[in-house]
């Protein structure tokens, strides 16, 4: 017997995992350079995003 995967919540997965791979992808030291904070604008307003002493990532407006 042929058996074939029709669980729609499987597909929905694969294609979401496939969706996540396809993103474009920025290394934080391309934005950052040597600086510890920069500002993103983003539909006319100003975004603060900041490493922090222990190496996490904060975004702020």
């Amino acid at each position: 017997m042929n058996e074939t995967n029709t669980n729609p919540t499987a597909k929905t997965a694969g294609a979401n995992a496939e969706a996540l791979r396809n993103r474009p992808r920025l290394n934080s030291r391309a934005l950052f350079g040597a600086q510890t904070e920069i500002v993103i604008e983003h539909q006319g307003e100003e975004y603060r995003l900041r490493i922090t002493s222990n190496g996490k990532l904060i975004l702020t407006k």
